[in-house]
């Protein structure tokens, strides 16, 4: 242990600690723009700087290590003054236009400057060059870069990808992909968590509010919405309540006050992925004991930014995956058929908006694949993050609304749909519904939760031997199904090369995006407190527990549009509905070859 003072104060530190944490020991908190705790310290925007007595410059607290005896002064006048001139240099590159960036009132930059209590901006020069790279998911703003490679340090690190770095030198760096490509045309997953990290308006969401605010315009559209798992549980975060709040009621109640016709909950559509996704693994594990061909492991398929990464890096095991679409594309699908029918309305007078946590399904549903008969599944997605201002918009007093109800007939969901938005859930909502038609009996874990598998480890293994069978299924019987789960691209890499040397032991693999899941996805609102995966993830396991229908297959409503519309799991009209396929986009995409000539 170190011995310092810090601001008169007297600390104790393990050895190795920076002067930043030194200080948060000591209950101080050094500002900064570039530094992420246990995450990324860089030292680029120097805003960290302290007194340290006996040196004759200021320390960058984020990067300095804390050192036996050493005295610390970090509010001085001699700090504060440097503060101040660095962060003015930092405006002095930036634009002025606060009031119509998205980012306005929570933005780092505009926070750090009125705790320095810069009211002018005195530095005038040249301008850094400036580019808008709009893609389907994220758009780039490199006027508003303020160089702190965090957004470098979420993708290359944490998610292992490296879509972006830092470009050229000095005066001309700019956070980019390589030779200045857009990123539609790189290996970017579009999970948008260099979103989240990014502390100004330099990387937001794609824009998806200006098209759904002229379909509720527009009187002859009939508009519907949808609401992922993962939003109920992050949504009033941004109103000020307690991170890990569910809010579900109170966010059917705003959707039908902003005017949508019908408020459809993505639960109903999660329940049917599992009924196709698992009458599918039964399938394959049928095939594969009775010496058919099948491809395994399964792969769910449910997150499109983690799709869009395996077509990169891993395009000869496209077969492993699931052939179902994500749960929301499903219902734009059920939507513009069954229920388009159900009203007599024609589905290309439909507008079908999905309120997601992820980024990456703005990517997914331009993609050509993701239609039926030449209609569109899902016409726009909007991110938490923006269904919040639309309710601000509106005027909505959101925190003291009543709790409402989804619309029938699409919107109800059980327990296992609500732990959708977790890793882990998507598997454990499979096994809770193909071990009880497989046995006719519960799956034998404590409140249903497969436990191996719950929690934020980065991948997460359990294997499940089944004892006993109904008669259709007897050649089951005594067979251990091994499965593994995982999210973040870094996980997920990791599995896929064990299935691409065939040294996989799994028979079925569960895959998310972003780290934890979609409770982090990129498009959640961004959060500080260090726990608040944890707090999230309690949150749909809490909605999960308080039902009394917990298994996909016994939503009635699902249940009755499988008798009355759909036919069987996997039957004609669902695959030509629910099922999709993928494109083998290989390392390069062909675009980046379309780029360079």
């Amino acid at each position: 242990m170190l011995h310092l003072t810090i601001n008169g104060k007297a600390v104790e530190v393990p050895e190795g600690s920076t002067i930043m944490e030194a200080a948060e020991a000591a209950g101080v908190k050094v500002p900064s723009l570039c530094h992420m705790k246990n995450v990324h310290q860089y030292g680029s925007c120097r805003i960290c700087v302290v007194e340290v007595e006996g040196m004759k410059n200021l320390q960058a607290s984020c990067m300095v290590k804390a050192r036996e005896g050493m005295k610390v002064k970090t509010h001085s006048p001699k700090v504060l003054a440097a503060r101040k001139v660095l962060y003015e240099l930092l405006l002095s590159n930036h634009p002025k236009d606060c009031l119509s960036c998205n980012r306005n009132q929570s933005c780092e930059l505009q926070e750090l400057g009125y705790e320095l209590g810069v009211t002018e901006s005195r530095f005038e020069g040249a301008m850094s060059k400036s580019r808008v790279d709009i893609s389907p998911s994220i758009t780039r703003d490199t006027s508003k870069c303020i160089l702190c490679r965090r957004c470098v340090t979420a993708c290359a690190q944490i998610q292992k990808v490296g879509a972006i770095q830092a470009q050229n030198r000095g005066f001309d760096t700019v956070i980019s992909p390589a030779m200045g490509l857009p990123l539609n045309s790189t290996a970017c997953a579009m999970c948008g968590q260099c979103t989240v990290v990014c502390p100004t308006g330099a990387l937001q969401e794609t824009d998806g509010l200006t098209p759904v605010w002229k379909a509720l315009a527009d009187p002859g559209k009939r508009v519907i919405v949808q609401v992922a798992p993962a939003v109920r549980a992050a949504l009033g975060e941004e109103f000020g309540l307690p991170c890990g709040t569910p809010v579900t009621g109170k966010m059917a109640t705003a959707l039908h006050e902003i005017g949508f016709d019908d408020v459809f909950d993505t639960l109903f559509s999660a329940d049917l992925t599992i009924l196709e996704e698992g009458t599918e693994l039964l399938s394959r594990l049928n095939a594969a004991l009775t010496g058919g061909q099948a491809t395994l492991p399964m792969i769910t398929s449910c997150s499109p930014g983690w799709i869009k990464h395996v077509e990169h890096q891993f395009p000869g095991e496209l077969d492993h995956l699931s052939t179902c679409k994500s749960p929301h594309t499903m219902m734009g699908a059920v939507v513009k058929t069954f229920y388009a029918e159900k009203t007599g309305t024609k589905p290309e007078d439909m507008f079908v908006v999905s309120v997601m946590p992820c980024t990456a399904k703005k990517y997914e549903i331009q993609r050509p694949e993701m239609e039926v008969d030449k209609i569109r599944d899902v016409d726009a997605v909007l991110t938490t993050r923006e269904l919040a201002r639309m309710i601000k918009k509106c005027g909505i007093d959101f925190v003291n609304l009543p709790e409402g109800e989804f619309d029938a007939p699409l919107g109800l969901g059980t327990g296992a749909a609500d732990i959708f938005g977790v890793t882990g859930g998507v598997m454990e909502a499979a096994l809770r519904t193909v071990y009880e038609v497989v046995t006719g009996t519960e799956l034998p874990f404590e409140q249903l939760h497969v436990t191996p598998i719950v929690g934020l480890e980065q991948v997460k293994t359990a294997s499940i031997t089944i004892e006993n069978t109904l008669p259709a299924y007897e050649h089951l019987k005594g067979v251990t199904v091994n499965i593994a789960v995982t999210s973040g691209l870094e996980g997920a890499s990791m599995l896929m090369k064990e299935v691409a040397d065939g040294t996989s032991p799994y028979h079925f693999i569960e895959v998310m995006g972003c780290p934890g899941g979609c409770i982090n996805g990129g498009g959640q609102p961004r959060c500080t407190e260090e726990n608040y995966r944890e707090k999230r993830a309690k949150a749909l396991y809490s909605e999960d527990e308080r039902k009394v229908l917990r298994k996909s297959h016994e939503n009635p409503d699902l249940m009755k549009l499988y008798g009355e519309w759909l036919g069987e799991p996997n039957g004609h009209l669902a695959h030509h509905l629910l099922h999709t396929h993928y494109v083998e986009r290989g390392k390069y995409n062909q675009l980046v070859e379309n780029e360079k000539k």
